[in-house]
């Protein structure tokens, strides 16, 4: 199968992620990047705060909060009391999978990239089709709960919300500056 044939695939396909959609931040930067003929996304995420069950496997349920815009502690610890079991919190950086044509290109966007602040990036996959994954390293785990029992006080996850905030708008400007670096 051609490129230009898993392209169309891929961007006609039914959206199975767990928003069913583009995350507001990063809609322009995929619809750029899917514009160009060497390019397509295969998945993305402009950053998020999530409560995870903190367990090894994924399951369907798994999340007791996510958000992919800015946080408001007092509706955050809102939704922290009503968990029990075991959870972690997670703010996770903005993440792209991208499709590249030639090895060449994927080399063009990762320097792109890079320039643009996604310092954690690389080629995935060679096989079939060129991946690259573009990622910032604005990051954050921790436990927050175990058997229903907070492990932190309310002052420290005040800060800790407010630098996830901070860090989400840092990722959405390097989603920015990777728009206009690319061509």
């Amino acid at each position: 199968m051609s490129f230009s044939q898993r392209k169309q695939d891929v961007l006609n396909k039914e959206d199975k992620s767990s928003i069913g959609g583009w995350d507001t931040p990063i809609v322009s930067l995929c619809e750029k990047i899917n514009s160009l003929d060497n390019y397509y996304t295969t998945s993305s995420c402009s950053g998020r705060i999530a409560l995870v069950k903190d367990q090894t496997q994924r399951e369907k349920g798994m999340f007791g909060f996510v958000s992919h815009e800015l946080v408001n502690f007092e509706d955050f610890m809102l939704k922290v009391r009503e968990l029990g079991e075991n959870f972690k919190y997670k703010q996770e950086p903005p993440i792209l999978h991208v499709a590249c044509r030639t090895l060449e290109e994927a080399e063009n966007l990762l320097k792109k990239a890079q320039l643009s602040g996604f310092k954690r990036s690389g080629v995935i996959t060679l096989s079939g089709n060129i991946i690259v994954e573009l990622i910032s390293t604005e990051k954050m785990e921790f436990p927050l709960i175990k058997e229903g029992m907070m492990l932190v006080e309310g002052e420290f996850l005040r800060i800790v919300i407010q630098k996830s905030n901070e860090n989400l708008e840092k990722g959405w400007k390097k989603i920015e500056n990777l728009e206009k670096n690319i061509n």
